[in-house]
């Protein structure tokens, strides 16, 4: 199972993400709170997979996931995005993220998502 760095600005969204996760098997290796936290944790975690939310304070994801993939052109990263977001999720795909999951999360789709993606 893969190794998670999850980063979201709202507690709430990690700890459902972190619950769903676990759930299915995956380990949660870390958690930051902005993209800038969670450029620097990438760095030192090295994680199989992040899931990165979209809208968040000091660095947004989009910027996070240009950071991280400058730091490593292959690493696995899953959006999170609210409703409405299509111009957002259009740039993230365009700066390399692989898969994107919405809020409210559906544990299944979720759980599908991350296995597509770590394969």
């Amino acid at each position: 199972m893969a190794k998670i760095l999850i980063v979201d600005d709202s507690r709430t969204s990690r700890k459902i993400l972190r619950g769903m996760l676990e759930e299915a098997g995956h380990t949660i290796v870390g958690e930051a709170v902005n993209g800038e936290e969670g450029v620097a944790q990438y760095k030192s975690l090295k994680p199989d997979l992040v899931t990165l939310d979209v809208t968040m304070p000091v660095m947004d994801g989009i910027e996070c996931l240009k950071q991280i993939k400058a730091e490593s052109s292959d690493a696995k990263v899953v959006m999170v995005t609210a409703a409405g977001q299509k111009s957002k999720m259009m740039e993230a795909i365009s700066n390399g993220a692989d898969e994107f999951v919405s809020k409210p999360f559906d544990a299944d789709k979720l759980k599908s998502i991350i296995s597509k993606v770590v394969g």
